[in-house]
């Protein structure tokens, strides 16, 4: 049945990936097992993200194990039309599927899979907190090959000690008892190696357990002809030393980096508020206190932060982060709108059907790096490949030289080669280091979008500062009004408007008015840089930042009011830096060049001169376009540019520089161009978490020095045929701990000695 459906496809290529790919399909798929998906209240829990013209689902499929399984997986567009496409997660297990509903079903998706050997595994009782489930067939070997190990030392102590000649018997029993347990090493406790090793073969390619694999082998094939032959005892106990200490080290590394997990969910991407309406009345909240059926209010500009109900206002949602499709998709009352869209429509009220789902919105974060991740992995393959080779090749010429020399050493030095020599140290040193490197960062309020941020971050000269919302605080400006007197009336229209944009200005009037109440804006459009302008109660209402003569003429950042296209008044604000702000600019400025960009009048450029003592270049009333500019401008001389800004007005510079850093403010407004987020109570620390970046870059030097030495070490000694292979085996996996407990190590002195919490 298999065969067919892949036959059809075209996709024959599979069997060309290993002898035995997939797995057997012993029983049949009756057509009914998967009606329940069929049902809209099952099928949603499990959905991710729906649109008009398409779905979005991540099925676990536990019996993916190989190169065959992942070809045939992210080919299942092949098989059947309604596939868009999908992308397995192997390390996961899962695979995320595009399918467009109009032509298959999730039920027939979910038989599909099924139909060509992979089932999903769906447990309903696990959909709103899913167990990952661990694999524990490393430790069936691992307890094997103890057991048969600590036996065989036991027995071979006749060998260590010496016996009689009258005792010979003794003896043979005991070699043939040690070659009776070496059977279950040799076949199933190192069977990992073997099959990791034969895949790699099929496919052309040397990976780290090849080595390993031939070590055990030719160790064995020896010991069992000693035996037989009655010319010794054999290396029972080496072999099955290789074994045992090689899986401990696989098991203490996999523990290892579970426990030092680098994976990254919503609370660390998004460590920003919501507005919760409990009895007509809004108060903050943080995304991981969500609670299903509380209703939230989603400004303008807002990220969706969960699946839910719209039960009041209209939606203008923009899917392009989630699809790539730039049009904005309308929804009304009583439609449901997904995760990870952005509301472009005006203020809305949504009831929150899940919580906050933070593998999907990670997986989002997370998507436009896949292409890097997949380069990443070519190269550790292409470095283990190369490593491999070189260790083949010191082994043969050892192996030779010793041959010719002194043949009782070609044994032990051609093993010990293969085992002691490991390209892992060599490419843990980077990875370890940075994953805890993110780790570190994420704890202290700066979270970035991946580990390469890490590096650009080490590299900026050049910090581009946006002044209103990150330099000042947009909950703390004083705001005062001249014109025209304004009705109560008047003010909760102005203040409706005013709540339909996420910039600072527009919040810090909401808070100079007052809420608005019921009343809605209708129609509205924000012009980033210039204003917002709608209707509101049938009254045309505009907010704007005036003219560049206005602007001019002012000595405080002024917002102009129009009703009916009369200019009524003008709110002023008085900047309110945050209080650490001379501290950090005077850190910044020591190590590196510093720019301020506003969009403000230069008002302030006498305070901002005393603060930078004349050494930043200052900038203002500034457009989106120029901020954009400049940072082009300095990035054309070679400035490697770090932008930070609140994420409004700052996308496109934010796009363009090198970093670029959204500051978050208890305000929901989380920009996908930005490459990381950093808390705005944490922004004194950015010169820390700078040199933190460049101190990440000194370890990952250290640990390759460090590996490159042990191989050195290792190999010099194993040439010479001064190293048993069993304490090779147990150097092997130590090498690997040592990196993982250098980089772990340093990292947390080096955040220690900056104060951060590790």
């Amino acid at each position: 049945m298999v065969y067919e459906i892949i036959n059809e496809s075209g996709l024959c290529n599979y069997y060309d990936l290993n002898a035995n790919p997939g797995i057997t399909q012993r029983i049949s798929i009756r057509e009914d097992k998967f009606a329940f998906l069929a049902d809209e209240n099952i099928a949603s829990r499990l959905i991710s993200f729906r649109n008009d013209e398409q779905t979005h689902v991540i099925f676990s499929l536990p019996q993916m194990h190989c190169s065959s399984c992942l070809y045939l997986l992210e080919n299942l567009h092949r098989i059947n039309k309604g596939v868009i496409s999908s992308r397995v997660n192997f390390p996961e297990k899962t695979v995320e599927i595009f399918f467009d509903h109009s032509v298959i079903s999730l039920q027939q998706l979910a038989s599909l899979l099924a139909g060509v050997g992979y089932e999903p595994y769906i447990s309903l009782k696990d959909i709103s907190s899913p167990q990952k489930r661990r694999d524990q067939s490393l430790i069936y070997h691992l307890g094997v090959a103890g057991f048969c190990f600590s036996n065989i030392m036991l027995m071979s102590f006749p060998e260590y000690l010496g016996v009689d000649a009258g005792e010979e018997l003794i003896r043979s029993v005991f070699r043939w008892a040690n070659l009776l347990l070496s059977l279950p090493v040799f076949f199933y406790a190192a069977w990992p190696f073997y099959e990791s090793s034969w895949k790699s073969l099929k496919h052309r390619f040397l990976n780290i357990d090849a080595p390993i694999a031939l070590a055990v082998i030719i160790t064995f094939v020896r010991s069992v002809w000693e035996v037989v032959s009655g010319t010794g005892g054999g290396y029972f106990d080496s072999m099955s030393g290789i074994v045992f200490f090689m899986l401990v080290g696989r098991v203490l590394q996999n523990r290892t980096y579970r426990q030092l997990s680098f994976e990254r969910d919503y609370r660390s991407y998004f460590p920003i508020a919501v507005t919760v309406i409990e009895e007509g009345k809004q108060r903050s909240c943080l995304l991981p206190e969500l609670k299903i059926h509380d209703t939230i209010l989603i400004h303008n500009e807002e990220l969706v932060p969960v699946d839910g109900w719209i039960i009041k206002g209209n939606a203008l949602i923009d899917y392009s982060f989630v699809t790539g499709e730039s049009l904005p998709v309308a929804k009304a009352p009583g439609e449901m709108i997904y995760a990870g869209g952005r509301q472009t429509g005006g203020n809305m009220e949504v009831k929150v059907m899940k919580e906050v789902n933070q593998s999907y919105l990670t997986s989002l974060w997370n998507r436009e790096h896949a292409a890097e991740e997949e380069k990443n992995r070519s190269f550790v393959h292409t470095v283990s490949r190369y490593f491999t080779v070189i260790v083949f090749t010191i082994a043969l010429a050892a192996g030779i030289y010793w041959q010719l020399n002194d043949p009782s050493k070609v044994w032990s030095s051609v093993t010990a080669v293969f085992i002691v020599a490991c390209p892992c140290a060599l490419l843990l040193a980077n990875s370890f280091t940075n994953g805890h490197i993110l780790r570190i960062l994420g704890r202290n309020g700066l979270y970035l979008r991946s580990a390469q941020v890490i590096e650009d971050m080490a590299a900026v000269d050049h910090i581009v500062l946006d002044k209103t919302g990150t330099l000042t605080s947009a909950g703390q400006q004083h705001v005062s009004y001249e014109g025209e007197p304004l009705s109560g009336k008047t003010m909760r229209s102005i203040a409706a408007l005013a709540s339909c944009s996420n910039h600072p200005l527009s919040r810090s009037i909401v808070q100079y008015l007052g809420e608005a109440g019921d009343i809605q804006a209708d129609g509205f459009k924000e012009i980033p840089g210039k204003g917002i302008e709608g209707y509101v109660n049938d009254t045309w209402i505009r907010l704007d930042a005036g003219s560049a003569e206005e602007r001019a003429s002012n000595k405080t950042t002024t917002v102009f009011l129009y009703i009916e296209n009369k200019k009524t008044g003008c709110f002023y604000f008085t900047n309110q830096y945050r209080t650490f702000i001379p501290r950090l600019l005077k850190k910044l400025i020591s190590k590196r060049r510093v720019s301020v960009i506003s969009g403000d009048t230069a008002a302030e450029k006498a305070n901002l001169w005393r603060m930078t003592n004349g050494k930043a270049a200052l900038f203002f009333k500034q457009m989106p376009a120029d901020k954009l500019n400049y940072v082009k401008q300095l990035e054309e001389k070679g400035d490697k540019v770090m932008m930070v800004g609140d994420g409004l007005n700052d996308g496109a510079a934010l796009l363009e520089s090198s970093v670029g850093l959204a500051v978050s403010d208890q305000s929901n407004n989380f920009t996908p161009a930005s490459d990381g987020i950093i808390e705005a109570a944490q922004l004194e620390r950015l010169p820390a978490f700078l040199q933190l970046c460049r101190n990440n870059r000194k370890i990952v030097i250290a640990s390759f020095v460090m590996s490159v030495l042990y191989n050195i070490t290792g190999l010099f000694f194993a040439v010479q045929g001064m190293l048993s292979p069993l304490i090779a085996a147990v150097l092997m996996p130590a090498s690997s701990l040592s990196i993982i407990l250098l980089t772990y190590l340093s990292s947390h002195i080096s955040a220690g000695r900056l104060k951060m919490v590790s």
